[in-house]
């Protein structure tokens, strides 16, 4: 517990962030994603299914259903010359639901082999017939089909699947469109009989990091290549013809044909290998799977590749971490082993439901787009995502690994055992597993106060749950909801329904509406409210929050039942709603007196912004000059972010703003600071040092006030780094501190900068702080000669650096202030055996976002353009992106090569 003010009422720093992460994340939440209900509101023929005729199989996918209205007919795909018809929906029609999948992949991939790779495959899908039909709908994109073939009816029962007679295909074509393979039939498939499906296809199997992909690494000094899987949303119909919708779940038995040399990783567990020679009489490894549970197509996974694993049994749950040998070897897997099992076993017991699965892989890609994926059975990372290197002194990348893995180990739950109908109600997944990565990465870290409460505010939408509901109600709730929807699908009023259930069954909670009337107006409806206080009335009006400098003729009606914290004072208040567009409380009316002040939105619990007048915002800023801790920390932050955001959006002058921030030179808090450095500096630090009026302001207003917060921490990194190693907060925000006071040219920062880099040339075990490393590399080459940025390039190219380290390095040799160093970083760029070509447009970003490369690098794509067109042209996803301020005027000219 953190110390309590006269009145009884305040939250310590990590107290009140934990209580703030609790309170604004609590109903998971809720909304992560609810732009996608505006989108489902503006786009809805791309989100709901009208392909069929309404049937009693339909489930709980009706037309109406959640946030969506039905939809409208059908239209045919621009250019057809077939007549408009179910292929025209992008929904699947609901004739033919899938049972069962009999996949058989094979990537045609051996070691050293060169590209080009492909893969092919063969499917049989079991289906069940839920109204007559001669048109067969599954998804396929990007795939060769041939061998398509339809048998059935099937017999019933057990040892059921065999019979039925061959039903002929008269013509398979695609759908460019809607992605679909469109099978018509001779005669008609009848109403509740099984059919079986068949097709044999091809695909490439490139290096796009989506669908199956082909990525290559280095492992103990030796160039590999392995083949991995990512299939959500949509990469599913990439890699097999398939019923690629959430709620169209199956079960699966998975066969890979692989090189003897590699291991092939799926869902389940290998039940089988054998061996098969092809055309050619070369030998192939056939690895076979059990038997998946019943899920959804964007969950199936593969890995093929030569790794190491480390494992241990947790309740019969075979864990295994898989990665590079090197890794493997060198411990980077033991603390993700560690907390993987335990992790599991906290979420069992806090749903008193088990994981139904024997086995789980946790594989680390040293390249891997999505970062991380929970795949059932086969979650997939990107290295840095997993692997912790015990020599790390800071705590921050083991929080972060931890609450990825609690994130995807909360899907198992959230979205493996129930998944949303459809993707608009994608938050069902991804709120509670963000809400419980939290929970669970607190009780594997509990010296740790996992939350950035500046970050959880802009990721989730929408928290108002937990306001009316305690977190054992909460809890017993979303029991209630797993159990009854185990290996099925949902949308959000099914979790409503079960809180709804709960509230019902109690008498301390009583709400103003029903808890569906309440989060619809959350989660139905754009954007989120500004609420404004008039101190004078006690009124307290809402609005939509909006950008009034760029919408000026904008009109918002939309109105949210909106949960209200509050205090006096420093005294915690009643709770009380707003339930329309304003109402009068009159207990909030506040006198002349300059000690008399109010404060809604205690912690940042609610997800809303607040308006108050001016002349609050002085008395207000008056208390911080004279007693920063009167106002809780969280709350502190909560009161500038706010203040900031509304005078960009043209709801206050910025004066307002700024008068909250005159008392930061006691502001001690890392995370308050982290707030106002990133309302006041942009990520395109360039852009104000071209500004020749801010520049200078921004300087002298920040280093003034920054100097006691800077000394602090800057004593501590020389003398003591390893004080830190267990506070998260100032791990993840010193690097902007650091970042910020080198930015603005204070001497001892620029000097900090070259002790650690030259102390890291002198000896590479004296390495620097990961949490401040990139800030740190690049001014102590800029602060250099080429000996600084000679070390830096060795750095790039030592075999023990990891992705991160690279991406660093690459970033530090673009900060230099020599121009020829800078050309040479270019040309570099333009040898394949210096630099990866994917490394291109990184090196060339780098240089031209900078205030000496921009013309640097300008010269350079001019004069080698022909070469790189010719070099990149033909790859249709090669984009370079750079950035050049223009010196002819006060804008940015934006450039796009598309080479």
């Amino acid at each position: 517990m953190g110390p309590k003010a006269a009145s009884g009422f305040y939250l310590g720093r990590k107290p009140a962030a934990l209580l703030a992460l609790l309170l604004a994340a609590l109903l998971l939440a809720l909304a992560v994603l609810g732009a996608l209900y505006g989108r489902c509101l503006q786009e809805v023929e791309e989100l709901r299914a009208a392909a069929a005729p309404a049937s009693p199989t339909a489930g709980p996918e009706e037309e109406g259903a959640g946030c969506c209205p039905p939809t409208s007919s059908p239209r045919p795909s621009p250019g057809s010359t077939r007549p408009p018809g179910v292929w025209d929906n992008p929904r699947l029609p609901r004739a033919l639901l899938p049972l069962h999948y009999e996949l058989r992949l094979w990537p045609r991939v051996s070691p050293g082999q060169p590209g080009p790779f492909v893969f092919s495959g063969q499917v049989n899908i079991t289906v069940r017939c839920a109204h007559d039909t001669a048109t067969v709908l599954l998804h396929s994109s990007e795939l060769e089909l041939w061998g398509a073939a339809v048998r059935g009816p099937l017999l019933e029962g057990p040892g059921g699947g065999g019979g039925g007679s061959s039903i002929e295909v008269a013509e398979l074509w695609l759908e460019e469109r809607q992605e679909y393979a469109v099978l018509g039939l001779r005669r008609s498939l009848r109403a509740g009989g099984l059919y079986m499906l068949q097709l044999s296809f091809r695909g490439p199997l490139s290096e796009d990091l989506d669908g199956l992909f082909l990525t290559r690494y280095t492992d103990q000094g030796q160039s590999s290549m392995l083949i991995a899987s990512q299939l959500e949303p949509t990469y599913a119909r990439t890699v097999y013809p398939c019923f690629d919708e959430p709620a169209m779940k199956a079960t699966f038995n998975i066969i890979i044909v692989h090189h003897p040399s590699y291991v092939a990783l799926s869902n389940m567990p290998a039940i089988d290998t054998s061996e098969m020679k092809d055309e050619n009489g070369s030998l192939w490894t056939v690895t076979t799977f059990n038997t998946t549970l019943k899920m959804s197509t964007y969950l199936t996974a593969f890995v093929v590749c030569d790794f190491d694993y480390i494992t241990r049994t947790e309740r019969g749950n075979e864990i295994r971490i898989w990665g590079r040998k090197e890794a493997i070897e060198n411990g980077h897997a033991d603390y993700a082993l560690n907390i993987t099992g335990p992790l599991f076993s906290f979420l069992e017991d806090l749903f008193n439901i088990s994981y139904p699965l024997s086995k789980t892989d946790l594989v680390a890609l040293p390249d891997f787009a999505a970062n991380a994926m929970e795949n059932w059975g086969l979650m997939t990372f990107q290295e840095s995502a997993l692997m912790y290197i015990p020599r790390d002194q800071f705590g921050s990348k083991k929080a972060m690994i931890c609450l990825i893995v609690s994130h995807e180990i909360g899907h198992q739950w959230f979205g493996n055992l129930v998944t949303m109908n459809w993707w608009n109600d994608l938050w069902l997944n991804e709120g509670f597993a963000s809400y419980f990565e939290y929970i669970g990465a607190s009780y594997i870290e509990p010296r740790l106060p996992l939350v950035s409460t500046k970050t959880e505010y802009n990721t989730f939408p929408l928290q108002p749950t937990l306001f009316f509901l305690t977190e054992r109600l909460f809890i017993k709730a979303l029991s209630s909801y797993l159990k009854a929807f185990s290996f099925s699908s949902v949308n959000q009023d099914d979790l409503w329904t079960h809180i709804q259930m709960v509230v019902d069954a109690q008498n301390e909670v009583q709400l103003p509406a029903s808890v569906k009337k309440i989060m619809d107006s959350w989660t139905c409806q754009n954007g989120f409210p500004v609420l404004t206080l008039n101190l004078s009335t006690g009124i307290i009006s809402q609005e939509q929050f909006y950008n009034k400098r760029t919408e000026n003729n904008t009109t918002y009606n939309n109105t949210w039942i909106v949960p209200i914290s509050w205090i006096r004072n420093g005294s915690a208040q009643p709770f009380v709603w707003l339930d329309k567009s304003s109402k009068m409380f009159p207990e909030m009316q506040i006198t002349d007196s300059e000690h008399d002040w109010i404060l809604l939105n205690v912690n940042m619990a609610g997800y809303y912004r607040v308006n108050y007048d001016p002349l609050h915002l002085k008395r207000l800023a008056k208390l911080l000059e004279k007693d920063p801790k009167a106002i809780p920390v969280v709350n502190r932050l909560h009161l500038i972010d706010d203040a900031f955001t509304l005078a960009q959006a043209g709801y206050i002058e910025i004066e307002s703003a700024f008068e909250l921030t005159k008392y930061l030179a006691k502001e001690d808090e890392m995370f308050v600071w982290y707030s106002v450095l990133s309302n006041l500096i942009p990520d395109n630090l360039e852009n104000i040092l071209n500004n020749y009026e801010l520049y200078p302001f921004l300087k002298k207003y920040l280093l003034k006030r920054m100097l006691p917060i800077y000394h602090y921490y800057a004593s501590i990194i020389r003398q003591n780094v390893d004080a830190l190693a267990d506070d998260y907060f100032d791990q993840i925000h010193l690097e902007k501190i650091i970042n910020t006071a080198c930015w603005l040219g204070l001497q001892d920062c620029l000097n900090l900068s070259s002790e650690l880099y030259t102390k890291w040339m002198e000896n590479p075990d004296n390495e620097i702080p990961f949490t401040i490393k990139r800030t740190i590399c690049c001014y102590g080459v800029a602060m250099g000669s080429d000996k600084e940025w000679d070390f830096a390039w060795k750095m790039y190219n030592h075999h023990n650096s990891t992705g991160i380290d690279k991406d660093i390095m690459l970033f530090a040799m673009s900060c230099t202030r020599e121009s020829w160093l800078l050309y040479r970083y270019l040309q570099y760029s333009l040898n394949n055996s210096l630099l990866s070509s994917d490394n291109i447009s990184i090196v060339i970003s780098n240089v031209a976002a900078t205030e000496i490369g921009q013309r640097i690098a300008w010269e350079f794509v001019t004069e080698n353009w022909l070469l790189l067109n010719e070099r990149y042209g033909k790859q249709p996803n090669y984009v370079i992106h750079l950035y050049f301020c223009s010196c002819f005027s006060d804008s940015l000219l934006y450039l796009k090569f598309e080479l």
